[in-house]
């Protein structure tokens, strides 16, 4: 490797929508924006969430200076847990940001092992040869930044997830005036978030979520439940403030919407005296009218509290009619099933539902298309690399981009595992890293591959079948009639005649063979191509062969 270039190598978030993961390697010193996690999608089956590949990582470990989180959101530090363990380097974020990470950290028992630094916007900090700077930027959970990385090649300025509101909740606008002064400066390498690249117009404010949560509470007759995520503070809040507007209460429920609140009211981030908050027995001692209650679950989580209550699976709490719940959400891809799940039954329990579909009770966090615009004509930069979505989202920056006068061969599209380089004149593609998943399933981190999951897609489909013979250890003659179990294939009795067909294929599969390895792999094959033949079903086969 050329010590005179910058190095940057995503482990996550490029081609993809979550694990969001970066390095900036110059030398031997190697700095990490955002560590996060994506939820499965539908053919990972039993998956619990996704992180990024950190072999690249592991291997230059001793090159970390530290890790730098740009928001609180869990694509951006939902992997810590997984990382820390292996990478134990200082973590630096804005304050509500540590607050959230300290509440993640704390339940996988890691706070008192990690070393975790507050910084704010306007704030400076060196690592090794990297100067950065840290600027505000709005997005839907306050502390948001973007990093500005004085490198020895050049300027490389990364926007985190960011829009342009102009009335967001917590009165803090995106700092238009460092970004201005960025450009000025002369940035080699700009780093955009491209998620909502395929939408027109700049994105819809806060403040409107807030007009509708006004209407909606006006003439809701009962309780009001609106779920979102455990770490939308500024839309926590939102709640409250219309709560207080309406006369209402609000009841904090789920344990990590429990926790962040905590931490937030603490911190300061969220405003609100102790005598709004209710109990669990208030919620359900109070007339509904005067009770609103704000909880996770806005992704259909199965073990949240909105799904518990949609599914009468909550203890404490249950969903009546009249009841209004808000699923103050977008569908993150991949969750849409659940999410209509528990739609579905919140209606058939009675609740007026009203989600995002039906009117603006959410709002992205991402810029659209015009504020992408802009924040290219502000920094000006040599080189562009779209970063944070699909693959049709990068492209669709890319080309927007070009439209606004950076040359074709100045913007680069890549996809996590893949290096940019950069000398201060040209950047290049360079060698390929491990940019892959990893899935965590239960208290399993990586134990689980693309040949499980392969094996699970395959039971899902078509069961599976297990034919157990007993043979004589030295003559490999069969002992007694072969058994044959069946689950999520064919229901035994009512399929006896096809069941006593399989032993017999059995049987013919055994031969004379004395060979344990042999009988197996034949009683595969020859069950395999009769069941298939008999019911174009291809179960998984698991011959069991016992010498006796």
């Amino acid at each position: 490797m050329s010590k005179n270039t910058v190095k940057l190598i995503p482990l996550g978030g490029l081609g993809e929508i979550g694990k969001n993961m970066m390095l900036m390697e110059y030398g031997e010193n190697i700095i990490v924006i955002d560590a996060g996690l994506m939820f499965p999608e539908n053919y990972m089956l039993g998956i619990d969430i996704v992180i990024p590949d950190i072999s690249y990582l592991l291997e230059h470990k001793d090159k970390v200076k530290g890790i730098i989180i740009t928001h609180g959101h869990e694509d951006h530090i939902g992997g810590l847990p997984y990382v820390l363990p292996q990478v134990n380097v200082p973590i630096y974020a804005t304050k509500l940001t540590r607050g959230l990470i300290e509440v993640k950290l704390k339940e996988h028992k890691l706070l008192k092992a990690t070393s975790l630094h507050t910084i704010q916007p306007g704030d400076a900090l060196d690592l090794g040869p990297f100067h950065v700077e840290f600027f505000r930027v709005c997005h839907s959970i306050p502390d948001g930044v973007g990093l500005a990385v004085e490198t020895p090649v050049g300027l490389v300025v990364h926007s985190g997830d960011f829009k342009f509101d102009h009335s967001p909740v917590d009165g803090r606008l995106t700092d238009f005036a460092k970004l201005a002064e960025l450009g000025r400066r002369g940035v080699l390498v700009l780093l955009s978030d491209s998620t909502n690249t395929e939408t027109s117009g700049y994105t819809h404010s806060e403040q409107e979520v807030g007009e509708t949560f006004d209407r909606i509470f006006s003439k809701a007759k009962g309780r009001v439940i609106v779920a979102t995520f455990a770490s939308n503070i500024s839309r926590v809040q939102q709640v409250i403030e219309t709560a207080e507007r309406h006369n209402r209460r609000v009841g904090v429920v789920g344990r990590s919407m429990v926790n962040n609140v905590k931490m937030a009211t603490e911190l300061g981030y969220l405003n609100v005296s102790p005598d709004m908050l209710l109990t669990i027995g208030e919620i359900n001692r109070l007339p509904p009218r005067k009770v609103v209650m704000v909880c996770t679950g806005s992704q259909g989580e199965p073990t949240s509290a909105l799904v518990r209550m949609a599914s009468d699976e909550y203890k404490s709490i249950s969903i009546r009619p009249g009841d209004t719940v808000i699923v103050s959400a977008t569908p993150i891809p991949g969750n849409e099933e659940l999410i209509n799940h528990t739609l579905n039954n919140l209606f058939r329990l009675g609740a007026d539902v009203y989600y995002d579909e039906l009117l603006d009770v959410h709002v992205s966090g991402h810029a659209s298309r015009e504020e992408q615009k802009l924040m290219i004509n502000l920094i000006k930069p040599r080189f562009f690399v779209p970063i944070h979505g699909d693959y049709r989202h990068l492209i669709l920056h890319a080309q927007m981009a070009q439209q606004l006068g950076i040359p074709a061969k100045n913007i680069l599209v890549i996809e996590s595992g893949q290096v940019l380089e950069f000398d201060g004149d040209e950047g290049w593609l360079g060698e390929e890293v491990a940019g892959g998943y990893v899935f965590v399933d239960g208290l399993g981190v990586g134990d689980v591959g693309q040949v499980v999951l392969r094996d699970r897609q395959h039971l899902s489909r078509d069961g599976f079948l297990i034919a157990v013979v007993a043979v004589d250890e030295k003559t490999g003659e069969l002992l007694a009639e072969p058994d044959i179990i069946s689950r999520g294939f064919v229901y035994i009795r009512e399929s006896e005649e096809l069941i006593e067909q399989a032993k017999e294929q059995v049987v013919i599969a055994l031969g004379k063979s004395t060979s344990p390895a042999v009988v197996s792999a034949k009683i595969k094959e020859t069950l395999g191509e009769f069941l298939y033949e008999q019911t174009r079903r291809r179960p998984m086969i698991l011959p069991v062969v016992i010498e006796v």
